[in-house]
């Protein structure tokens, strides 16, 4: 099941910005989704799924936003490396 939101947004946004407002609500749900992931609020399956994207093409997003595809840290992917390490 899913909701549909509806946001009001001024013409002149739409006019200045040289969009149809499918275009501009596709775009802000992408804009969302990769805010949300990260901020780690959502995985990066459930991004895509809110961007209405495969997972492929999210990761194409991110860097297009210049956000990581990876959550960890480097701090945190050395602490796993060395916690399985043993």
């Amino acid at each position: 099941m899913s909701q549909i939101l509806k946001i009001e947004v001024p013409d002149d946004v739409l006019l200045g910005l040289q969009k149809e407002p499918e275009q501009l609500a596709a775009e802000m749900r992408v804009a969302a989704a990769v805010k949300w992931y990260e901020m780690a609020l959502l995985t990066q399956g459930r991004a895509a799924e809110l961007a209405g994207l495969s997972r492929a093409a999210f990761i194409n997003e991110l860097s297009r936003y210049g956000v990581s595809p990876f959550q960890e840290t480097a701090e945190e992917a050395l602490q796993t490396v060395k916690d399985l390490a043993g």
